[in-house]
């Protein structure tokens, strides 16, 4: 499961105004490389909505079917908010609805099973 946590307001490239939800999973437990030590994360993403900023507000809270997940996609550079440090990132975070993920995995062959790009085909 999911939780709206936030809206945004943004631009079209059309200059239309129209809002995004953010999505959260739920906490997860991640070792750090550097320290071996655990600590607690949630993952995030974004979508678009065709909801006003009443309608966002109305459905903060709200939880949905699916998964944050992991996708590969185009070399692209990302500014560090607290540092200000560019880097560059080949991956996005996305919302998986739950009758999507089981549809992609009733399309997986056994080879493919292990391989989490053939579940984001």
């Amino acid at each position: 499961m999911v939780t709206i946590v936030n809206y945004k307001k943004l631009m079209s490239s059309a200059g239309k105004e129209f809002y995004s939800l953010i999505l959260q999973g739920g906490i997860e437990m991640v070792r750090s490389a550097e320290t071996g030590n655990f600590y607690a994360t949630v993952k995030q993403c974004s979508i678009t909505s065709t909801l006003n900023e009443e309608g966002c507000k109305a459905v903060l809270g709200e939880k949905l079917p699916g998964t944050v997940e992991k996708v590969s996609c185009e070399p692209y550079e990302y500014v560090v908010a607290d540092t200000g440090e560019v880097i560059e990132l080949a991956h996005r975070w996305t919302y998986v609805p739950t009758e999507v993920k089981q549809d992609r995995l009733s399309q997986v062959t056994m080879p493919d099973f292990n391989s989490v790009e053939a579940l984001m085909a």
